[in-house]
């Protein structure tokens, strides 16, 4: 019997220390997300008129509201405050904290379980410092795709993302309410691994959900058609400011 029991708490043991070097709710991919401002201003209403790729979140695919009593202090990001003010604004609210809380609340902490994003100034300067090295407005400009009138094939912008990160991006659109005419470019992801080395984005995701609905649970909004994967056989407009 002493034996038995021995046996036992040693396989407790070996069970606990492998949910400790592999934790089982661990991520493994970021996802940076971007908003192209005036589609979603086409869902929502907004107070900016932007007229570049903001950044909505940095996603861990695994996870979320992983610590809801680590509460979200805008005083230990006080040296990021105005680039995020630029580049992480609310577009729906002049003041962007509330929409900062709930990105760290659903995101951040759960980002937080890998050591290089185990705090909250670690998390927000990481994910800024990836969106300015990306700087997908300028990537795009490059290519010749620019907001305006026009529609471009998807595999255009596709590929102009393609070819300068080397890695697939994920792009979403809000389809047309009248059906297979068009498609307006409104978010794209770009993903990296770990160590923060670009990787492929998968088309389809846990995200695609959050995508849909994550506004419309954030501050109670009405629900709105929302964001799903382009169809690549249409074409794409890109909505210059009003």
């Amino acid at each position: 019997m002493r034996l038995h029991v021995l046996s036992l708490l040693a396989l407790c043991a070996c069970v606990s220390w492998a949910a400790v070097i592999s934790p089982h709710h661990m991520w493994s991919k970021l996802i940076l997300t971007h908003h192209w401002p005036n589609t979603f201003c086409s869902m929502e209403h907004c107070h900016p008129n932007i007229s570049y790729w903001t950044l909505h979140g940095l996603w861990p695919d695994k996870g979320m509201d992983c610590n809801s009593s680590w509460h979200f202090n805008p005083s230990l990001i006080e040296d990021l405050l105005p680039d995020m003010n630029k580049s992480w604004p609310d577009l729906r609210n002049r003041s962007s904290v509330s929409f900062w809380k709930y990105e760290w609340h659903k995101h951040g902490t759960c980002a937080a379980k890998a050591e290089s994003l185990n705090s909250q100034h670690k998390y927000f300067s990481k994910a800024l410092e990836l969106y300015h090295k990306l700087d997908l407005s300028s990537v795009l400009v490059k290519f010749g795709i620019t907001p305006s009138d026009k529609y471009y094939p998807f595999s255009q912008v596709e590929g102009a993302i393609e070819n300068v990160y080397g890695f697939k991006p994920k792009i979403q659109c809000v389809h047309s309410s009248k059906g297979g005419d068009f498609q307006s470019l409104g978010q794209i992801e770009i993903c990296f691994d770990s160590d923060f080395t670009l990787m492929d984005c998968e088309k389809q995701s846990a995200k695609e959900t959050f995508a849909k609905t994550g506004w419309d649970h954030f501050r109670g909004a009405k629900k709105a058609s929302g964001f799903s994967v382009c169809d690549p056989d249409i074409p794409v407009y890109y909505p210059p400011l009003p």
